[in-house]
């Protein structure tokens, strides 16, 4: 079935990832001193990277299911931890002024950030959105309604982002849950990621209007695709995780050692 409110000419949205990233380069390139740290190349090509993503999956023509799966991997699910591992937050308090970072930081630790950066706010978000999105007419809406459809993709970009950020952004977060935590939660997102990939290719529950081989292709790529996103957000958790000393055990004391 044809996507008629998804095609059409070059979508004005498209160049906004490319003026993020220019705004990111600006900051970054201030911090460049021969004698500090600068800012790490790395964080700025996985920024890069993000919103190259980005574009890809908005001018990427969707003119069906395929399509549009193509556009929510690359936007709600490999765009945002690329974007996560800029560290955008990070840089953002590194270029402002003293009284103005303050605010930031102290912006961060209001409660409602704290909600709102906690994993399970960011899965209910994220794959809440898909199952809202497949088992009801909103998907069908989307179709004939470009608005609309802008407004989901946009959802899925910052529920993605919010959701790698909790798992394992390195910008600083308010009092996340320990890492065990949150690799269950990831682990929660993995199985509803895996349970509506199925429901799509067996066709059942799902108001989807798509042949059923567009069904099975769509719903393919989400599972492995999906998949390959969920092991590379774990990785990255995984990569920065410090086990904890056990409570109660003794720490070696060094003794000192004369000149």
């Amino acid at each position: 079935m044809s996507h008629a409110g998804h095609a059409g000419g070059f979508p004005a949205t498209a160049l906004l990832p490319a003026v993020v990233f220019w705004a990111y380069l600006a900051a970054a390139l201030r911090l460049r001193d021969p004698c500090g740290p600068g800012w790490a190349h790395g964080r700025t090509a996985s920024f890069g990277l993000g919103t190259l993503l980005v574009t890809v999956g908005l001018l990427r023509p969707a003119a069906d299911f395929v399509g549009h799966m193509w556009q929510h991997l690359l936007i709600g699910m490999l765009a945002p931890l690329a974007l996560v591992l800029g560290a955008p937050v990070t840089l953002l308090l590194r270029t402002l002024d003293r009284r103005t970072g303050r605010r930031l930081v102290h912006l961060l630790r209001h409660p409602v950030v704290r909600v709102l950066g906690h994993p399970v706010t960011g899965l209910l978000l994220t794959a809440g959105g898909l199952w809202l999105l497949y088992l009801t007419p909103l998907y069908r809406a989307t179709l004939d309604n470009p608005a609309l459809h802008t407004v989901v993709q946009a959802h899925f970009l910052l529920s993605g982002c919010l959701f790698a950020w909790s798992i394992a952004g390195p910008d600083p977060g308010p009092h996340r849950p320990r890492v065990p935590v949150r690799l269950v939660v990831l682990g929660a997102g993995v199985a509803a990621h895996a349970t509506i990939a199925q429901l799509l290719y067996a066709g059942a529950l799902v108001d989807v209007p798509a042949t059923g081989a567009e069904l099975r292709a769509g719903a393919t790529l989400m599972y492995y695709l999906g998949d390959l996103a969920e092991i590379a957000l774990a990785l990255t958790l995984l990569a920065t995780w410090r086990p904890e000393r056990p409570a109660g055990r003794p720490t070696a004391v060094r003794t000192p050692v004369r000149a």
